[in-house]
């Protein structure tokens, strides 16, 4: 009998030595490149599996995304979005109301100003992206390009999932903001969750800016990740599961209304 158990439990402890740890996957993005390339210089000297979204009309948008392609870096264009306040607003920025030629043209010029960009993020946009109308046009005109979809989700409300829908572009979104807070601890704090959500759900995305105190942070942090933690590209999420938890808008839940009314 004893025999027996100490068997299985030598089994079972070989078993569990053997078995493969599965890494949570943490991807890191840093927007509004092209404004401060010293500060962008110091991000792109870290580990290239951090991503960069360069903003289309900075004046150093074309340098600095050939900078951190040539460096291995994944480059986003950080495409200016119309937000719900009122604030200025970078040129070309995308409004709900302009017409589908319009918005494919704004984003072939991002497109032709951000060399080697595989994806595309929203650069404020809570207006924008909480408008279903407006974002289906935005994803027709991505899917021309090949490029998918980080959504920054600056608004709980975000269509950018149900306005892909039909349209080939693949769409991940955004879990944590490192720096709300320009305040390095309160970033480690960020930063220490975002490792808790990969570890949970097996994979979460986290935004930052090239501000000084979070590119010394990431100097400290991205070095030391914890053993089961892998950095990873954005783009490297594309097949992890998204969930939409948008609500449709109300001319659509009023149609859906309609139709069951007469059905």
């Amino acid at each position: 009998m004893f025999p027996f158990r100490r068997n299985v439990l030598a089994f079972a402890t070989l078993l569990a030595l053997s078995s493969p740890v599965l890494a949570g996957k943490l991807a890191i993005v840093i927007d509004d490149f092209g404004y401060r390339p010293h500060n962008e210089n110091q991000v792109l000297a870290m580990p290239s599996a951090i991503s960069v979204a360069v903003l289309p009309d900075s004046p150093h948008a074309r340098e600095m995304a050939t900078k951190a392609h040539n460096s291995g870096h994944e480059v986003l264009i950080h495409l200016p979005m119309a937000p719900l306040s009122k604030q200025p607003l970078e040129k070309n920025t995308l409004r709900p109301e302009m017409s589908s030629d319009e918005i494919e043209r704004i984003i072939r010029s991002a497109v032709n100003n951000v060399p080697y960009a595989v994806g595309i993020n929203n650069h404020m946009g809570s207006k924008m992206t909480s408008n279903l109308f407006g974002m289906q046009k935005v994803m027709q005109a991505l899917e021309r390009y090949n490029l998918y979809f980080l959504d920054s989700v600056t608004i709980g409300n975000t269509q950018a999932m149900r306005a892909a829908q039909g349209t080939g572009v693949k769409v991940i979104k955004r879990k944590v903001f490192l720096d709300d807070s320009q305040n390095e601890a309160d970033i480690r704090v960020q930063f220490n969750r975002a490792i808790d959500l990969a570890r949970r759900n097996g994979s979460t995305i986290a935004i930052g800016h090239p501000h000084p105190s979070t590119v010394r942070v990431l100097q400290q942090m991205v070095y030391n990740l914890p053993p089961d933690i892998t950095l990873v590209k954005a783009s490297s999420l594309l097949n992890e599961p998204q969930v939409d938890t948008s609500t449709p808008p109300k001319t659509l839940c009023l149609m859906h209304r309609v139709i069951r009314s007469v059905a």
